[in-house]
């Protein structure tokens, strides 16, 4: 029998969805005021009017963004970075996760304690720079791959998610012949979609907005990547960061093709987000409950 509801459930449920409406448009309106200033007639950006929704109407200006060289380029070495690194992250991330899940092997539990360990110190930005230039990899993608190509968060919420599945179907597989690899990649990997795309979730998300990493590493200007242009654009505002010519910014606004920028190099991860969603949650639950 359901319990009937009072007037306090009520007014509880409402105080939640005001308090949520609330926090949504707060976290909204900031984009929401880079997306009106983007489509804004030059006059209204310039003026200052603009707030969350456009005065006027243009598109020549996310014409000029999405069309111009720096940015193109910019943001393809971010896509690759991006795609390279998340397979390799999740890979690693799973062949890592699985031998862990299993206490029998021994050490594991050792081996396991020296992971989080790593979470909770660090050898800093001095000790990981040397560690990069020695390995030759100053102005090369590696540099922008490599560090984070295993995060212990997500090892661990895989591991947990490893430790839920039945131990059936592994020991079945190994009466028919089976090696570790071939459970792994055969049949753990398959039935584990939930926690994969939310992991891959984590990791694309984290390569698409690394800032830190190309700041350091990189100083070639072929290489960089979509995050250091958005600082030359947004903090330093010259013209050959933006990629314009004074004749350009006679017609464009500074600010309009500042909020431009921002806005098309955020549609990639809201576009492949919707395909991840119903996993999503799912796969941080399991993972984080099992734990």
């Amino acid at each position: 029998m359901l319990k009937k509801r009072n007037a306090k459930d009520w007014l509880l449920d409402g105080f939640i969805y005001l308090f949520m409406i609330a926090l949504a448009v707060m976290t909204l309106t900031p984009f929401l005021n880079l997306l009106a200033k983007s489509v804004s007639e030059e006059w209204a950006v310039v003026s200052g009017k603009v707030t969350i929704l456009p005065i006027g109407f243009q598109l020549e200006t996310l014409k000029f963004v999405v069309t111009s060289s720096n940015f193109t380029s910019s943001l393809g070495i971010s896509a690759l970075v991006t795609v390279i690194g998340t397979v390799m992250a999740i890979l690693l991330t799973a062949v890592t996760a699985y031998p862990l899940s299993k206490p029998q092997i021994p050490g594991v539990s050792f081996i396991l304690i020296l992971f989080v360990f790593t979470m909770l110190f660090s050898g800093g930005i001095i000790p990981n720079y040397l560690l990069i230039r020695e390995l030759n990899l100053l102005n090369h993608l590696g540099s922008l791959i490599l560090p984070g190509m295993i995060s212990v968060f997500n090892l661990l919420v895989m591991k947990s998610y490893f430790e839920g599945l039945p131990e059936a179907l592994e020991e079945s597989a190994k009466i028919d012949g089976a090696r570790t690899f071939t459970i792994l990649f055969r049949i753990i990997l398959p039935i584990s979609s939930p926690v994969i795309a939310t992991i891959s979730l984590f990791y694309a998300v984290g390569y698409w907005n690394d800032f830190f990493s190309a700041m350091l590493y990189i100083s070639d200007p072929a290489l960089k990547t979509l995050q250091i242009y958005l600082k030359d654009i947004v903090i330093n505002a010259d013209l050959a960061a933006l990629g314009m010519s004074p004749d350009d910014m006679m017609n464009l606004p500074g600010e309009g093709v500042r909020a431009a920028a921002v806005i098309a190099s955020t549609v990639p991860i809201l576009c492949v987000y919707p395909f991840l969603q119903k996993y999503f949650v799912k796969g941080v639950l399991i993972g984080s409950v099992k734990g």
